[in-house]
């Protein structure tokens, strides 16, 4: 004969069909019965605010009291430090060709700089081959450069020459110093102090 355990509990149960035996059981019964603690002659009661909870009654007679703390969570979790590594690594991976492409880029202005310099020369040499296929800038450069005249004109060159000037004037030439300026300077300041004060 097989017994089935009720999910409730409850203890065995039979199978359909099958037959019962008379069980002999003896029940006892107990009766309980209500007792009243009445409080001791002579003993006064504590007020509600002086009782401490027997738990830390418990734990004042051991002395010691054990604290009990949370752990902390981790900064870092596993998929975190994974993170972290793979940014790095694409960091890393990306500093090569960042620097490759910022050095390009300074070349590439630089050399834009140097052809608007070369295209500026370019311009200017352009203008003065204009200016050198008109006839009367050419004849004007001519007399200036070369001094040449036209047929029937008298050339007149003036040199500057104060001190020849001067002596053909009968006038003393002007003294040429060669003193520096801090020695004119200093000799200035021993002048201004050799005067006598009044």
């Amino acid at each position: 004969m097989t017994q089935r355990r009720t999910p409730s509990g409850q203890g065995p149960s039979r199978r359909p069909g099958a037959t019962a035996r008379p069980t002999t059981t003896r029940t006892r019964t107990r009766e309980t019965v209500r007792t009243r603690i009445e409080p001791r002659a002579g003993v006064t009661r504590l007020p509600a605010s002086r009782v401490r909870p027997a738990a830390a009654r418990r734990t004042g007679a051991t002395g010691a009291t054990k604290r009990t703390v949370a752990t902390r969570p981790r900064a870092f979790t596993g998929r975190a430090t994974v993170l972290v590594i793979v940014l790095v690594a694409l960091a890393l991976g990306y500093t090569y060709p960042v620097r490759v492409y910022l050095a390009q880029e300074s070349r590439i202005a630089q050399m834009e700089r140097d052809q608007a310099d070369q295209r500026a020369v370019i311009a200017e040499k352009a203008e003065e081959v204009d200016k050198w296929q008109d006839p009367e800038y050419v004849r004007i450069q001519a007399r200036e450069r070369l001094f040449y005249v036209e047929p029937g004109e008298v050339p007149l060159l003036v040199y500057r020459d104060e001190a020849g000037a001067a002596r053909d004037a009968g006038a003393t030439p002007p003294a040429v110093s060669d003193d520096r300026w801090y020695d004119t300077l200093w000799s200035s300041v021993e002048a201004a102090n050799a005067e006598p004060r009044q």
